[in-house]
């Protein structure tokens, strides 16, 4: 039998989830608020979401190392469903050349500030240094890899014939070219890909001695080590 307070994390996560899915794929997609009922309805996930927060048993998650798998994921869901689609819809779809460039610019520059949050937020809650450097890198890691540019491809409703399919060519991935010299073919961007992840993994994953041993050398003599 789970202890109490994973218990109540448990239920409060399993609520959030199932109020999150009735207001995404259960209500209608829209700007207005049509009705106080409504707008709290579509609280919901967010307030079981904090409840789930506020029962989590830190020492229980560190245990099952919750933090170098739930952050990385949480960031996913935003780099690589909601990233595709502010795209698509605020640049693609309705707006300018010039317009899609500014808003890409804006989003990449906030991507990094977005991972910098959710590792501030670990360390101001005590996750350790070696936790703080696995978390940042092995995220940025994700951001450079071009997931992303796979996801732009396969979650949108592309109506330009060029992106209905996944191009044999990716000429705008400008952070592979400028590592391979040219041009990424499809190939190559998912060997791009795969070797990114495969770094991240190894980042989130890789034994903890391998950290300890990079903090002592750059931490202060006399200083004494975090454990993971």
């Amino acid at each position: 039998m789970l202890p109490r307070k994973p218990l109540g994390f448990l239920i409060f996560v399993a609520l959030a989830v199932a109020a999150a899915a009735f207001v995404w794929f259960g209500l209608p997609h829209d700007r207005e608020v049509k009705s106080l009922g409504l707008f709290l309805v579509k609280l919901l996930p967010f307030v079981f979401a904090t409840e789930a927060l506020a029962r989590l048993d830190v020492d229980w998650a560190k245990r099952l190392k919750l933090p170098l798998i739930t952050l990385p994921i949480a960031f996913l869901v935003f780099f690589l469903y909601f990233v595709p689609k502010i795209f698509f819809y605020g640049g693609v779809e309705t707006g300018t050349r010039e317009s899609f460039y500014a808003l890409y610019y804006h989003v990449l520059t906030l991507t990094p500030l977005i991972i910098l949050t959710i590792t501030l937020a670990n360390r101001l809650g005590g996750g350790t240094s070696a936790l703080t450097r696995r978390l940042a890198y092995g995220m940025l890691l994700l951001m450079l890899s071009g997931l992303e540019d796979l996801a732009f491809l396969t979650v949108n409703d592309h109506t330009d014939p060029a992106y209905a399919t996944i191009p044999a060519v990716w000429d705008w991935a400008s952070h592979m070219t400028v590592f391979l010299g040219h041009p990424p073919t499809r190939n190559e961007a998912f060997a791009f890909i795969a070797v990114h992840v495969v770094l991240a993994l190894l980042v989130f994953f890789s034994p903890q001695r391998w950290w300890d041993a990079l903090a002592s050398r750059v931490r202060p003599r006399g200083t004494r080590s975090e454990s993971a």
